[in-house]
């Protein structure tokens, strides 16, 4: 058991070792504390099972119990039994860490912050994990199979990372896996007793073996090569060679331009702000498009609304494609074009830049996928920088008469289910009202609030701003009136929701410098952010609130015009440069589009919190009723087997002395008696003294099996039904009749067993004390005896099962296979 005990041990550290990639995805260490917790109890619950000569599978079901304590003490719901022992509310706790986690990972990129649902699923997969290894390398002594689920491990970071895995973990992870299987290869040796060279003789003890030399020189060689190849071969990216002799770089993980992460990790409005107030100008992209006069290039979407203000909910969607969804909607005139684009590796995001609709993409890999509700290509695994790539999009032109033709949405419609109103604020509630009053239709109740921030209404453009989108920060910009675009983008879209219409911040790139021929060259000055307002039956159209002379490149169109130019010179569709040129911009579908299919997953965090009701009572009653099913199943399979012990007789074939008249039926509660049939009469006299035996368990009476029933009579006569002469006759009927039913040639007939059996349990029960019988009503001990009995039996049966096919599993051992080549 040492030897066992030492592997074991070795198992749990080398489970540890093979996390070690999983420091490249975590900002800091506490995952590996908790991990050395978990892995910890369960190798410990392990080494006590063994200790304790406890089959397999009630090693296993241990060692799930301890990685349960483990996972309660360190991830508490506040409802757990002494802290510890979990409870409903504490599996519900763990389901919704779940929940979360695959939030996070749509949310964060690497490296992770130190969030619970993150944490939780770590350490729950190393503990799983080290179940896994503990039972191939002790219970079934294969730890060469223990090496897939430290695989398993491993991958997780190769998954997520954007850039190669780290080598130092790999080879910390790959130490670990060959510490297990020497500790393996010297505990069978050392039950062996003596080891072979391969040469024909036997080795010491201490006397290195040529083949296990062999075998470690091999499995060093196979480590290096799997760290050196791929840093060497050119063509795979992302190796350490190539961060060694990378000069630059901005590291990933912030979710800003410039620095990779994921989708729903990126705080735009932060990215904005800190770009436009750079005071060196860099070129991030270069796009070529053969539209006259394009709208604004456009990368992100901030559309959920949080207590901090708008943040982007996470993008969902298939890869792109040759057939990404066309765009429709009533009386909108579209467009086709096609454009070219070309980042630069001061842009590094996992969003690409497109034109809204995009209907096809080439150059781009199997890593992209587009999300047809907010419009934007997205990578979990790939970023931005440095990629080259082409697609088609379609340009939509509305009309204010086809606006103005779009009907208020339903309340159920996702559109507004996905965009709710804000949480209410007085001074903006005032405001929008007085705006949207003796308006008609949703696109003059827009309109009015868009012309809203106008330079007649006091609003200025300045970068020297404190940014902001929570409600207390745009009443301030609403009162100070001196913003940037972002401030205008979110107040827009915090006013159109409060009037009940669905909208969002946008973000992309004002057209920036014309080259010629279609080619502009879009730089961090050019980064922008605007308003997109859902219409029914039309899908999202563009509004920029902010002031065009603060804005280089700055587009207006007929439906959204300058509200600072003068009255008769309101430019016609296109930039503000250009009067007469078309402007685009709306979303994909209308109604029937994609955004009906939305992912309820990506529901806002605000979206009708009142009206879902709390799910845990739910499951705690669920809990409750089970555990009383549970408690109540022992008293439940008493009954069933005394009344399977008691059923009615068939009919006797001649009237017994105390029965009655021949053929006359017997009272009530007198069914059960020793008939003239032989064999039944035998089943009865059994079945009389089984329930006899299960009543003393009941009742703590002692028994003893090797007695003969007379002897048993006896006894009880003597011993605990001295002072009732009924019950001592009772029980020495009983015992008269399961004698003759063993060893005469024709049983006992013509006796009533059943009220036999009732007074000599009423005998039982009144000399019982109280707790006695309340356990023998609640939990009778003669049912849980037969289960542990039962239990015990099939254990038996199980383990000689698996030892059996041990045995025939190891007939094909290839070693075995070898030395018998060898023989030949």
């Amino acid at each position: 058991m040492t030897a066992h005990r030492n592997l074991g041990l070795v198992a749990a550290a080398a489970t540890l070792l093979a996390a070690a990639p999983l420091s490249a995805i975590f900002e800091r260490w506490t995952w590996l504390i908790q991990a050395t917790i978990a892995v910890a109890v369960v190798a410990a619950v392990a080494a006590l099972a063994r200790l304790g000569r406890v089959p397999l599978w009630g090693q296993v079901l241990g060692m799930l119990a301890g990685l349960t304590l483990a996972l309660t003490w360190l991830f508490p719901s506040g409802g757990e039994l002494l802290g510890i022992v979990p409870t409903p509310a504490t599996f519900t706790h763990f389901g919704e860490l779940l929940d979360g986690s695959l939030e996070d990972m749509r949310s964060y990129g690497v490296k992770v912050p130190d969030t619970d649902p993150l944490l939780f699923v770590t350490v729950l997969g190393i503990g799983g994990v080290a179940v896994l290894v503990d039972v191939l390398a002790v219970g079934l002594r294969r730890p060469a199979l223990a090496g897939l689920p430290m695989l398993a491990i491993y991958s997780v970071p190769v998954a997520v990372y954007v850039d190669s895995v780290p080598a130092v973990p790999f080879v910390v992870g790959a130490a670990g896996y060959l510490w297990l299987l020497v500790t393996d290869n010297v505990d069978r040796v050392r039950r062996f007793g003596r080891r072979f060279t391969g040469d024909g003789r036997d080795v010491d003890v201490w006397e290195a073996s040529p083949l296990a030399a062999a075998g470690r020189r091999l499995a060093a060689v196979g480590v290096a090569v799997a760290v050196v190849l791929p840093l060497a071969v050119p063509g795979m990216t992302g190796g350490l060679l190539d961060r060694l002799g990378a000069g630059s770089g901005n590291g990933t993980g912030n979710g800003r331009p410039g620095q990779g992460g994921t989708p729903g990790g990126i705080d735009l409005f932060a990215a904005l702000s800190g770009q436009l107030n750079q005071s060196e100008v860099a070129d991030l992209v270069k796009v070529t498009t053969n539209e006259a006069d394009p709208f604004y290039l456009r990368f992100g979407v901030a559309d959920k609304l949080e207590p901090g203000g708008f943040r982007p909910s996470n993008p969902t969607g298939r890869p792109v494609g040759d057939d990404l969804p066309t765009p429709s909607g009533r009386g909108v005139e579209q467009q086709r074009y096609r454009a070219t684009v070309e980042v630069s590796k001061n842009l590094n995001m996992p969003l690409l830049p497109v034109y809204t609709e995009p209907v096809r993409t080439e150059d781009l890999s199997g890593r992209w996928s587009y999300d047809p509700r907010l419009q934007v290509i997205f990578s979990n695994r790939d970023d931005s920088r440095d990629k080259r790539y082409a697609f088609d999009y379609v340009r939509s032109t509305y009309t204010p008469a086809a606006l103005r033709r779009s009907r208020p949405l339903p309340a159920d419609h996702a559109a507004r289910r996905l965009h709710p109103a804000p949480p209410p604020v007085p001074a903006v509630e005032e405001l929008v009202s007085t705006l949207v009053r003796g308006k008609d239709t949703e696109y003059d109740k827009v309109r009015a609030i868009y012309e809203h921030f106008s330079a007649d209404n006091g609003f200025t453009y300045s970068l020297s701003t404190k940014g902001g989108t929570s409600g207390q920060e745009i009443v301030d910009f609403l009162n100070n009136k001196v913003g940037f675009c972002q401030q205008y983008a979110a107040g827009m879209t915090w006013l159109v929701r409060a009037a009940g219409i669905p909208a969002r911040v946008a973000f992309g790139f004002a057209n920036g410098s014309n080259s010629g021929e279609g080619t502009y060259t879009l730089t961090n000055r050019n980064l922008h952010a605007w308003t997109e307002v859902y219409f029914d039956g039309v899908g999202w159209v563009p509004f920029d609130a902010t002031p065009a002379y603060g804005v280089q490149g700055s587009t207006r169109s007929v439906w959204a015009p300058d509200t600072d130019a003068p009255e008769d010179d309101a430019p016609a569709p296109g930039p503000s440069n250009a009067p007469g040129a078309a402007d685009p911009s709306a979303g994909p579908a209308g109604p029937e589009g994609p955004e009906e299919d939305i992912d309820s997953g990506l529901a806002l965090d605000g979206e009708a919190p009142a009206e879902q009701a709390p799910v845990w009572p739910w499951y705690a009653a669920a809990g409750v009723l089970v555990l009383l099913f549970l408690l109540a199943l022992p008293a439940l399979r008493r009954v069933a087997l005394r009344r399977r012990r008691s059923a009615p007789a068939a009919p006797a074939a001649a009237a017994s002395a105390t029965g009655g008249a021949a053929g006359a039926p017997l009272p009530e509660g007198r069914r059960m008696v020793v008939l003239a049939d032989a064999e039944r009469a035998r089943a009865d006299a059994h079945a009389a003294w089984d329930e006899l035996l299960d009543t003393l368990v009941d009742y703590r009476v002692r028994m003893d099996r090797t007695e003969t029933p007379r002897a048993t009579a006896d006894r009880l006569s003597r011993e605990s039904l001295a002072d009732d002469a009924g019950a001592t006759t009772a029980v020495r009927l009983l015992g008269r009749a399961e004698e003759r039913a063993r060893y005469a040639r024709d049983p006992l007939t013509g006796e009533q067993l059943l009220p036999a059996l009732r007074a000599v349990r009423g005998a039982l029960a009144a000399r019982a004390d109280r707790r006695t019988r309340l356990v023998a009503a609640v939990l009778p001990p003669s049912v849980l005896l037969r289960w542990r009995t039962a239990t015990a039996e099939a254990s038996s049966r199980l383990v000689t099962t698996g030892g059996r096919a041990r045995q025939r599993l190891l007939r094909w051992n290839p070693r075995r296979l070898l030395a018998g080549r060898m023989a030949r």
